[in-house]
C-alpha cells in the first residue's frame, strides 16, 4: 500500500535506487522505492568492479553476496586484434585483501537481492509501477510524483526529495531538458548468451575478458556467469555495426568471425536466448540535481561498459546521494547545493574511468607499450580497472599516458 507521503521517493529498482533507498530508509526517513517492471527483471551490466566491496558492505549484503551462486572475479584481461592475449589483471597482486575479489551477476537476481535488503531495511518497496511525471511547485521545487499503479489507476505522492534512478529514461534529465550525449562515443551493443562455452582453469575462470576484433573495428566482451552461462556482447560505432547489416544478428555474426578468439571460445557451445541491443548510450546530464531532486546511476549518465564501471557508479552515486540527502533532512536542507554537493567528487574520480575509455578507442595506442614504458603505472592502472579512483593520486598516470596518446 502506498502512502500519500513519504520524506524521499526512489525512482528505479537497479542498484542505484535500491542502493539509495536502503540507506535513507536505514537512517530513518520513509522511503518508497519504485520499480516500473516486475522483480525480478532482465537487464544488462553483469560484472562488477571490486571496489562495489565497500558498499555492499556498508549496505550488510556482503555476505549475501558471498553465498550466491554468482561466479567469482578475480582479474580482467585484454585481447588484441591479432589474438594477443595481455597478462591478466589480477587484482589481489595489487591488493591482497578480500575486497580485491568481486563477481559477475545475473543482474535479475543481483537486483532483486538490493531491492529485497532496501524492503528489509525499512523502505516500502513497489514494483510494477511507473513514474508518470515529476511534480513542482509555483517556484519549481520539486514536491513529488505521479504514478501509474500495477491496476492503471494514477496516485501523486508527495515528497520532500525525488531522487532518480529510472536509468537512460532519466524521467528529470529529460523532462527538463538536461541529457548530453557524449558525441564521440557513439556505441551501440548487441549480445547474447551462450551454454558451455570455454572458461580459463582455475581462479582466471571468472575472469572479464575484452577482445578486440581483427580490424579493430569492434570489440566483445566475455563474461562467465553462474550454471555455465557466459555473456558474449559485441560493442562498435552504431552506424558501423546497426546500419550497415541487415540485421542486429547479421551484425554479430559477422564480427564473430572477424574475432577468432572469441570464435574459439564458442566453439561447440549452445546460443541460448535472443540478440539484445543497446545503442547510443554514452551521455551525461547538465545539472545533477535541482531543489527537491538529484540524479543517481544511469539516470546522472553513461560513459561505456568497456571497464565495467556501470553497477559500481550506480552503487556510488546512490551511496553518495543518499548521505546528502540524510545530512539535508537533518538540516532541514534540500537545495540544490544541498542535494548535489557531493556531485563535483563522483566526477572527479570518475573522469579517470573516461580518459582510460578514451585511450582504448585511440588507433594505435597500446596498454601493454605504455606499461612496458612506465611499469610504474601499473598499480595506478589497476586501481582504475578495479574502481580505486576517489583519492589524490588516482589520475598520476595521465600525464605520461598523454604525451603516448599525443606521438
Amino acid at each position: 500500500m502506498i502512502s500519500s507521503s513519504y520524506d524521499c521517493v526512489v525512482l528505479g529498482g537497479g542498484p542505484a535506487g535500491c542502493t539509495a533507498a536502503a540507506l535513507t530508509a536505514q537512517a530513518g526517513l520513509s522511503t518508497l522505492l519504485v520499480e516500473r517492471d516486475q522483480v525480478p527483471r532482465f537487464h544488462v551490466g553483469e560484472s562488477l568492479m571490486p571496489e562495489c566491496y565497500w558498499t555492499f558492505k556498508r549496505l550488510g549484503v556482503l555476505d549475501k553476496m558471498k553465498n550466491s551462486k554468482f561466479t567469482k572475479k578475480y582479474s580482467v584481461q585484454f585481447v588484441n586484434n591479432t589474438g594477443k592475449e595481455s597478462a591478466p589483471f589480477f587484482f589481489d597482486q595489487h591488493d591482497e585483501r578480500e575486497c580485491s575479489q568481486t563477481w559477475q551477476v545475473e543482474r535479475a537476481d543481483f537486483d532483486k537481492m538490493l531491492f529485497d535488503h532496501a524492503r528489509e531495511l525499512g523502505a516500502t518497496c513497489v514494483d510494477q509501477t511507473r513514474a508518470l511525471d515529476l511534480l513542482f511547485d509555483d517556484e519549481q521545487v520539486a514536491t513529488g510524483v505521479r504514478l501509474r499503479l500495477a491496476d492503471g489507476s494514477t496516485q501523486e505522492v508527495a515528497c520532500r526529495v525525488v531522487m532518480d534512478g529510472t536509468g537512460q529514461q532519466s524521467l528529470i534529465a529529460n523532462k527538463l531538458g538536461l541529457v548530453e550525449p557524449i558525441p564521440e562515443l557513439r556505441k551501440a551493443a548487441i549480445w547474447t548468451y551462450f551454454k558451455g562455452a570455454q572458461r580459463e582453469p582455475g581462479k582466471h575462470g571468472g575472469a572479464t575478458l575484452v577482445l578486440h576484433t581483427e580490424s579493430k573495428e569492434c570489440w566483445f566482451w566475455y563474461i562467465p556467469l553462474s550454471d555455465d552461462i557466459t555473456s558474449v556482447g559485441l560493442v562498435g560505432n552504431n552506424d558501423f555495426i546497426l546500419k550497415t547489416r541487415p540485421s542486429p544478428g547479421d551484425a554479430y555474426c559477422e564480427e564473430l568471425s572477424n574475432c577468432p578468439a572469441v570464435a574459439e571460445r564458442i566453439r561447440g557451445a549452445e546460443m541460448v536466448g535472443d540478440f539484445h541491443v543497446a545503442k547510443e548510450f554514452s551521455y551525461t546530464s547538465r545539472q545533477h540535481a535541482g531543489n527537491g531532486w538529484v540524479l543517481i546511476g544511469d539516470a546522472f549518465g553513461f560513459i561505456d561498459p568497456i571497464y565495467s564501471s556501470g553497477v559500481y557508479f550506480a552503487l556510488k552515486t546512490g551511496e553518495m546521494a543518499a548521505d546528502a540527502v540524510v545530512a539535508g533532512f537533518a538540516a532541514n536542507q534540500w537545495d540544490e547545493q544541498q542535494l548535489g554537493g557531493w556531485t563535483d567528487e563522483f566526477k572527479e574520480g570518475s573522469q579517470w574511468v573516461r580518459k582510460l575509455v578514451d585511450a582504448f578507442y585511440t588507433d594505435d595506442f597500446s596498454f601493454g607499450q605504455f606499461l612496458k614504458q612506465h611499469p610504474e603505472h601499473r598499480g595506478g592502472m589497476t586501481d582504475v580497472l578495479i574502481g580505486r579512483i576517489f583519492h589524490d593520486e588516482a589520475g598520476a598516470m595521465f600525464s605520461d599516458m598523454k604525451s603516448m596518446l599525443e606521438r
